[in-house]
């Protein structure tokens, strides 16, 4: 199947034409320059929202990857000016950038798209951005659909599985979420979601209040700005029970640690959106457009990441373009108190320390580790560290020389960075660099678990196949690389994201399709975690991507 064909099908089947996701926007008006077919632009512009948005921007202006306006300029602290654009660099420059990727990072297209795509894309990229629509809150709710009413909700699993130990799963390129039963490894529903969800969040065990059945339900968060709600007490067919448009292109996703609310971050509009975790009705809507970190002020300054306070009334919500974190306190919305955190660009994603005060993420822009006292509510530490660090959920252990520790890969370089992260027990070597592990290729994921002798770091960002399909297993006790795995050796495909289940017992490794794809073709390969050898694996899936444990999840285990 072609790629146009594959992707025209999956427009199809979630109802994500660029009019839905981004607004019908009319073709720029140029009288000179660049020029594309009617055709040809929607084509472009459903596709760069597709695979360019996330890294350069809905209007191209840039923040992990570059800036791709037509025409730019910036003027430093200290006077000098720097110019530059896509039209400067031309057709020819720009097809071969998007065919071959870059050293800095950028992913070569050449296997994703057609040469007529690409050659399109070069063009688009020349034009002037087309600017999409606004939101209002009365649209939001107007997409709100009950499939289970709460008077119908069970008191009880309805399944007889101990659904503590399910596996929620992305099946990214289809717009699905499989539930999977973590003891008996049986796939038990493909459940219709947004479109290319990236995050799935569930009500978690707190210590300010619990919420009554942590871990029960589930939100994602497509690309396309839906957020659905499962129910893993329902029987398969009916575990969806309801959804909500909050944004024509988002993230991230949280609820609150009394289970009242869930909030949904925006890359477009740029806001966030807090309505009821019960009814999904959206309440509330605050702009993230503002002055970052250097003065500037930010048109799309996208919500990046958000994450629940575990020992706060509050949510921690990552403002990428502006270089701040945040704190949104929800015990009362109508006087809704945020502390803004200046920290660095451009926050991306990341995970708490194990006490869960101290939050580090990564901020890929400035090659940093971002930590966020959540108690005081300020900066705590900024950490040096290699190229686009990107540390995903992330991964907390006992290291025997620095005590409690944090880890994370990168997305240009073959570098896992640890560093300490204990304040109280381990001043010395609190935020400082512990040490650092030269892997075979950069990576997305580095994941562990209290009861694992390991971290696991993938390194799925390589170009080349062998390496991209290895993943590469770490010593806590000696910080040293004991084993490389290969995943697959299926052409086009590559190992991704790492989860544990309940115990510590398994590894599940995704084995993930490069490209597009609609076929139940897609793997999980599952892990004896102690003797490191495969033990299973879990077939008829499609792309499949991010995994999530339900008992590690809601009870914070990193």
């Amino acid at each position: 199947m072609s790629l146009g064909t594959t992707k025209q099908k999956v427009r199809s089947a979630l109802g994500i034409g660029f009019a839905v996701t981004l607004g019908s926007v009319a073709l720029p008006a140029l009288a000179e320059g660049p020029t594309l077919s009617d055709e040809a632009f929607e084509s472009s512009k459903q596709l760069y929202f597709e695979q360019c948005a996330g890294c350069h921007g809905v209007l191209r202006v840039g923040a992990t990857g570059k800036n791709l306006e037509p025409h730019w300029k910036k003027t430093a602290a200290d006077g000098t000016v720097t110019e530059g654009g896509t039209l400067a660099l031309g057709q020819e420059r720009l097809e071969k950038i998007i065919s071959w990727g870059t050293e800095g990072g950028m992913n070569n297209f050449s296997d994703i798209m057609t040469e007529q795509q690409i050659a399109d894309m070069a063009t688009y990229i020349m034009m002037d951005p087309p600017k999409p629509p606004e939101m209002s809150l009365a649209q939001m709710r107007e997409t709100r659909k009950v499939y289970v009413e709460e008077a119908d909700y069970p008191t009880e699993p309805l399944h007889g599985r101990n659904w503590e130990n399910f596996f929620v799963v992305i099946e990214r390129d289809a717009g699905k979420v499989a539930i999977i039963d973590g003891d008996t490894k049986e796939v038990l529903a493909h459940i219709p979601t947004g479109y290319a969800v990236h995050v799935i969040k569930a009500s978690e065990h707190h210590n300010v209040t619990e919420p009554e059945q942590p871990g029960r339900f589930w939100y994602t968060m497509g690309r396309d700005g839906k957020m659905t709600k499962i129910d893993l007490w329902q029987t398969p067919d009916k575990m969806l029970v309801s959804e909500v448009k909050v944004a024509y292109d988002a993230r991230d996703v949280a609820v609150s640690g009394d289970g009242k609310y869930i909030i949904g971050g925006g890359y477009w509009p740029p806001h966030f959106v807090i309505s009821d975790a019960v009814t999904m009705e959206p309440l509330k809507v605050v702009s993230t457009r503002g002055v970052n970190i250097d003065g500037d002020y930010v048109e799309e300054a996208r919500v990046a990441a958000i994450y629940t306070t575990p020992n706060e009334t509050s949510w921690l919500v990552a403002v990428k373009e502006l270089g701040q974190m945040w704190q949104v306190d929800y015990s009362d919305l109508d006087a809704l108190r945020i502390d803004k955190i200046d920290t660095a660009k451009f926050l991306h994603d990341g995970f708490f320390d194990p006490t869960g005060r101290y939050f580090q993420i990564a901020a890929n822009a400035s090659n940093k580790m971002v930590v966020v006292d959540t108690l005081e509510r300020n900066l705590e530490a900024l950490i040096d560290v290699a190229a686009l660090p990107h540390p995903g959920p992330g991964a907390n252990w006992i290291d025997p020389n620095c005590g409690p520790v944090a880890g994370t890969t990168h997305l240009g370089v073959g570098t896992v960075t640890v560093w300490g992260n204990d304040p109280e027990g381990h001043p010395d070597n609190a935020w400082q660099t512990c040490y650092e592990v030269e892997t075979d290729g950069a990576g997305l994921f580095v994941r562990t678990h209290p009861n694992s002798d390991y971290v696991w770091a993938d390194q799925t960002k390589h170009p080349e196949p062998e390496v991209q399909q290895s993943v590469q297993v770490i010593s806590k006790e000696t910080g040293e690389i004991v084993k490389t795995i290969r995943i697959t050796e299926t052409p086009g495909t590559a190992a991704v994201h790492f989860e544990f289940n309940a115990d510590g017992t398994e590894v599940w490794v995704s084995k993930w399709n490069l490209s597009d794809s609609l076929e139940p073709n897609g793997e999980i390969v599952i892990f004896d975690a102690k003797t490191l050898e495969e033990i299973g694996r879990v077939k008829g899936l499609y792309a499949p991507t991010g995994k999530f444990n339900v008992y590690n999840r809601s009870n914070h285990v990193t």
